[in-house]
């Protein structure tokens, strides 16, 4: 039944960008502070009190719009959007309804086909509303209005997202990208990234879009897909029974894995939006413009494409490189100084990045510098020491040690590679000498004993032996048996 149809998704991303203070006051910005703290009179919308255009905001946006390949629009407004809740102090947002400041635009995720673009409707401008707090109380709920005023854009997707891996892809890029641009830690559990999903289901091959669901708030990627899931499954059972899509605002419970309706969807007319007085447009210089866009780092698809088109690295390992700016430019900084490319990309992968993530320190705090990590690369390379033993002993031993070379280490450790013949000979006589029927097998033609014979060699000598002359000599004697 569910493969007759075709899941359509259009996101809206909320991004909380990581200014000091609020959209249009002064009050400070600060994830767990004690409930209302960071409160003042323009905050809480008392009569008479005006708000003042957070100039960092307005520069985030611009830059999240270069990032995206958006149109900036020179000249944008701002707008009221009229309704009650009771976490929304004022009775309405200050939002971007008419023209907000970037339109167009993009992004290409990871998908199942390979790679996607997802288009955007546009990016405006606005301010988060506070915290409503339903579980402190059995009759009450609890109002935390800290988050009110909270400087946000608003990423609008067109519908082009198929499925819950898709959503999760374009939300970890755009966290990703946030993160580039310095604009926002996209923590998810902080509420500094969350999502509205549209929803919608038609059958295959159909061109025109079925009636859309929206779930609101997600501020996981685990509920998101559940939520997804969830509502795939839901449509099409209403469709296949003859029902029809009514359109409506959904809440997600990750308790019991179901949505359930908050409201009938609103029209852009149910918020009343109406401009708002008490703003001015935005007005943008060429200049400004200018000096935004070169202040941009380099892009995660830029490093990306560098990396895969003209180092050579897969696509696999790029995405893995490229996950965090400072780590990607510290790679490809090294990259440029380093002989052995591919054992480099190795190092970072397996054992400089993990042990970055359990150590929680920043690139720029790794004990090891480019010389060191050269000289361990070129220590394999040489033939000195085999790959397992560096990566098992001498590399921990240098994060332990990084005063000492790790040529020093691999002498004090023993664990030098010896490339003389006679000692290889004898460890690989005794190796033979070791497993008679073994060595019968191999002459029988189950050749892929050699790999159990090297092993033998290997622990036997401690690792010492090096590999290639003792895989020619033992080859050479078994042959002989």
């Amino acid at each position: 039944m569910l493969e007759k149809y075709e899941l359509v998704i259009g996101l809206e991303i909320h991004l909380q960008l990581n200014t000091a203070s609020k959209a249009f006051c002064a009050d400070a910005v600060a994830f767990g502070a004690p409930a209302n703290t960071h409160i003042s009179a323009i905050s809480l919308g008392h009569p008479g009190t005006l708000p003042k255009l957070n100039r960092q905001q307005v520069d985030s946006a611009i830059k999240l719009g270069f990032a995206l390949d958006c149109k900036i629009n020179e000249t944008s407004f701002f707008d009221r959007k009229n309704y009650f809740y009771a976490d929304l102090p004022k009775g309405y947002q200050i939002t971007q309804d008419r023209q907000p400041i970037c339109v167009g635009g993009g992004i290409t995720i990871p998908s199942n086909e390979g790679t996607r673009y997802i288009r955007l409707h546009h990016i405006h401008i606005e301010e988060d509303a506070g915290k409503s707090i339903h579980d402190m109380d059995d009759s009450y709920s609890f109002i935390d209005l800290n988050r009110a005023g909270t400087p946000l854009v608003e990423m609008v997707t067109e519908p082009d997202l198929r499925s819950s891996d898709e959503v999760a892809a374009l939300m970890n890029s755009i966290r990703q990208l946030a993160r580039y641009l310095e604009i926002s830690d996209g923590n998810m559990e902080e509420g500094s990234m969350r999502c509205d999903c549209n929803i919608s289901v038609r059958l295959k091959g159909a061109t025109e879009y079925g009636e859309r669901c929206e779930v609101k708030n997600m501020n996981s990627m685990r509920f998101a897909k559940q939520a997804i899931e969830y509502e795939f499954k839901r449509q099409v059972e209403i469709l296949e029974n003859g029902g029809r899509i009514e359109r409506q605002t959904l809440n997600f419970d990750p308790a019991t894995g179901i949505t359930t309706p908050l409201r009938s969807k609103e029209d852009a007319n149910d918020y009343r939006y109406f401009p708002e007085p008490d703003l001015p447009p935005v007005v943008l210089s060429e200049q400004q413009l200018t000096t935004l866009r070169a202040s941009l780092p380099p892009l995660p698809k830029v490093l990306f494409a560098e990396f895969t088109n003209d180092f050579g690295i897969s696509q696999q390992d790029a995405y893995i490189l490229t996950e965090e700016k400072d780590i990607a430019l510290y790679f490809k900084d090294l990259y440029q100084k380093t002989k052995n490319k591919k054992a480099l990309a190795n190092l970072f992968i397996n054992k400089i990045k993990p042990y970055l993530s359990e150590q929680n320190i920043a690139i720029q705090d790794f004990a090891l510098d480019a010389m060191q990590i050269e000289a361990f690369i070129q220590l394999i390379e040489e033939g000195k020491v085999s790959s397992a033993l560096a990566y098992q002993r001498i590399f921990p031993a240098l994060l332990e040690a990084p005063n000492k070379t790790p040529l020093e280490l691999a002498e004090s450790l023993n664990l030098l590679q010896n490339s003389d013949t006679d000692f290889i000979t004898q460890v690989c006589l005794d190796v033979v000498a070791a497993f008679p029927d073994k060595v019968k097998e191999y002459n029988k033609g189950k050749k892929g004993l050699i790999g159990f014979f090297m092993g033998e060699v290997m622990k036997r000598s401690k690792g010492q032996a090096e590999p290639k002359s003792a895989t020619e000599l033992l080859t050479k004697i078994l042959a002989e048996k």
